[in-house]
């Protein structure tokens, strides 16, 4: 029997327990969690990712829920989707999709997938990489090196 088999995407810059949850959480829905991790020149709808493309893959391939980790299609998002055939897309509470356009682009392609939006990660400000970019600098862009 095949496995239900689960997509997650992002850029997973920064690692945080707001993408531990997203996988977490990802990863129930079904037999074997894959995610796919942006490619670096892809990432234009925020600032460019701090770790590079080949760090972030490995940061994210070690996590526990993850079953399989790539990188994405330099040209065609979908591509890697008509690969692994998944039953389930999900989707981050903050990623910028509109589900019913990703929904019917899927269709374009044949590609019966479930999307879900995974809900917000609800403990604490620093469930998002941008905050914890926004922490650093504000503790530590005076000039104030101390650590602690």
């Amino acid at each position: 029997m095949t496995p239900r088999r689960v997509v997650a995407t992002g850029t997973f810059d920064i690692l945080h327990p707001g993408h531990l949850y997203y996988l977490t959480e990802s990863r129930k829905l079904g037999d074997e969690l894959w995610v796919i991790v942006a490619r670096d020149e892809n990432v234009k709808h925020k600032p460019r990712p701090i770790l590079p493309e080949a760090q972030r893959l490995a940061m994210v391939a070690a996590l526990r829920p993850v079953d399989h980790a790539i990188l994405g299609d330099r040209t065609d998002m979908f591509r890697p989707i008509e690969e692994i055939r998944p039953a389930v897309i999900t989707i981050g509470f903050n990623q910028y999709f509109n589900e019913e356009k990703l929904r019917s682009q899927l269709a374009e392609r044949s590609l019966p997938a479930e999307v879900v939006r995974i809900g917000k990660y609800a403990d604490g400000d620093l469930a998002s990489s941008r905050m914890i970019v926004k922490k650093i600098v504000d503790a530590r862009g005076s000039g104030d090196q101390r650590t602690g």
